[in-house]
């Protein structure tokens, strides 16, 4: 009997535009803490290419994957910078 072969799940795999982006972030931050929207954030640096949203948001890979973990704790700077860098802003709405 053969057995069945899994790849690990990686969200980033599966957002290619940025409207899945969008999707994701929004429903993360609906009811995700701090370190949940860290974390999404960067699955979706990720997905674009960590290299090149560090490179057009001034900062090192290295410091992207510390600060968009779940253990990060990126500034407001950082997070706008890192939201241009992917073609995304934020905005806010009443909830």
């Amino acid at each position: 009997m053969t057995k069945a072969k899994f790849s690990p799940f990686d969200v980033a795999d599966h957002i290619k535009t940025a409207e899945d982006a969008v999707h994701y972030l929004d429903a993360v931050l609906l009811d995700g803490d701090a370190n949940e929207i860290a974390e999404a954030l960067g699955v979706v640096a990720r997905s674009q290419g960590m290299a090149r949203i560090a490179e057009e948001s001034g900062l090192s890979r290295e410091t992207l994957y510390r600060t968009l973990s779940d253990a990060g704790n990126p500034r407001l700077a950082t997070l706008i910078g890192v939201l241009r860098a992917m073609g995304l802003r934020l905005s806010v709405t009443a909830a």
